[in-house]
């Protein structure tokens, strides 16, 4: 990525020089939000990268939605990483945030997992789905079901569709929506989950090979690094540089196994 192209999404018509000035000499501590085993591994394998620099990476773990951008506003955190930016930008519209998104990392494409049934065609009249409970992955999680024919959604609603937006029904299915950090535990219950990878791949679910049903590649959810608007100090660049290399391309293909695609 060109520095140019990288500097507008820290701030408008900033000037290079002024946001890469010489590191001091003692290392620098950057403060990461992160959910445990996806993006905590990412971060944790650009660590010796940024410690080359002088930056001292510290991951600080979040095991649900809110909190990681609640620390990240209150500056107890200098940036995190578990989120896409159409959550973020509900989120900061929502609270009265300003954050900003800097660019994509990696998709995690959402995913249909069930104990019960093996197949989609196995879901009958009155069975229960779960689906996440926030706005933009409950949209998402709807708008799969309806890419399978399960549902049929108003026209235009797109990933802002709520369950008020599903206008047939053929099966009568029972869409309930609830945190999604418990959406893996719901399985044990419910025929069938919709469920985002941050919680599946903790749970041991791989979307390759166990969902039922899966989110396109062409998916604009891309997780990213999310900063304080106007915080443009030189780690932060040097963090996003980092995670946007060859290497860390590879870790994911690697690492991951086509549970998460690599978006730059």
């Amino acid at each position: 990525m060109q520095r140019r192209q990288l500097i507008k999404y820290l701030t408008a018509g900033a000037l290079f020089s002024s946001l890469l000035p010489a590191f001091a000499t003692e290392p620098v501590t950057l403060k990461v939000g992160a959910s445990p085993l996806v993006t905590g591994d990412i971060l944790e394998f650009v660590k010796p990268a940024l410690a080359k620099k002088g930056i001292n990476l510290k991951i600080i773990e979040f095991t649900d939605y809110i909190q990681p951008n609640l620390a990240l506003a209150d500056k107890e955190i200098d940036a995190n990483l578990f989120q896409h930016k159409p959550f973020m930008d509900k989120f900061c519209q929502d609270r009265g945030l300003k954050l900003t998104a800097l660019p994509g990392i990696f998709i995690a494409p959402i995913a249909l997992y069930s104990k019960k049934i093996k197949d989609v065609k196995e879901l009958k009249k009155g069975d229960t789905i779960t689906i996440p409970n926030d706005p933009t992955n409950g949209g998402r999680a709807l708008q799969l079901l309806a890419g399978a024919d399960l549902l049929k959604l108003k026209d235009g609603v797109g990933h802002a569709a709520t369950v008020e937006d599903i206008i047939d029904n053929p099966l009568r299915l029972r869409i309930m929506e609830v945190e999604a950090a418990t959406l893996p535990r719901t399985l044990d219950d419910a025929r069938a989950a919709v469920i985002n990878q941050t919680y599946a791949l903790p749970a041991g679910l791989n979307p390759v090979k166990d969902s039922l049903l899966i989110e396109s590649k062409d998916s604009p959810y891309a997780n990213m690094v999310a900063i304080r608007t106007g915080d443009n100090r030189p780690e932060l660049v040097e963090l996003n540089n980092a995670l946007h290399t060859p290497e860390v391309k590879e870790f994911i293909l690697e690492h991951y196994k086509g549970s998460l695609i690599p978006s730059f």
